[in-house]
């Protein structure tokens, strides 16, 4: 499968390939490029968008791009996965949704990576995605404690 985005990613344009990669397509190619550009790259790369202003897999009311992928593809029934979504909700939107504590930090440790100097997104990405494995972890361990909603609630 291939994905297409806006360029110079922060919390959902991180989270949503890791997701992809994790549990959707475990061989899928992400193409980033400037947000005037997506519709057309897409359709010429024949990519799916997300996180771009309306599309399917994009933000709808107060849900993010993470929220409609999961739904989508049939993710969720784990309850560790529904937690992680959660956070990045709140770390991608207002966070008035589910008002997660753990959001905070996650939006706080996104704009630091955007402060690193990677070269490029798929740079980016790939350093940030062990934060996404280390949230999933928390979250396993959450769901395993009973505190299907976090340690801080």
């Amino acid at each position: 499968m291939k994905w297409i985005t806006r360029e110079h990613v922060k919390v959902d344009r991180v989270a949503c390939p890791w997701l992809i990669r994790k549990f959707v397509d475990p061989v899928a190619e992400f193409l980033f490029v400037p947000a005037d550009q997506v519709m057309a790259v897409a359709e010429r790369e024949g990519a799916t968008p997300y996180d771009v202003k309306g599309v399917e897999l994009g933000h709808h009311d107060k849900e993010c791009s993470f929220d409609a992928i999961v739904k989508k593809y049939g993710l969720t029934d784990d309850p560790t996965l529904m937690l992680l979504a959660r956070i990045v909700n709140g770390a991608d939107t207002d966070n008035s949704l589910w008002n997660q504590p753990e959001s905070a930090g996650l939006n706080a440790v996104a704009e630091g990576f955007r402060h690193l100097g990677f070269k490029d997104d798929h740079e980016l990405n790939r350093a940030e995605w062990i934060v996404y494995d280390a949230l999933y972890a928390y979250c396993a361990r959450m769901v395993q404690a009973n505190k299907p909603e976090g340690a801080f609630r």
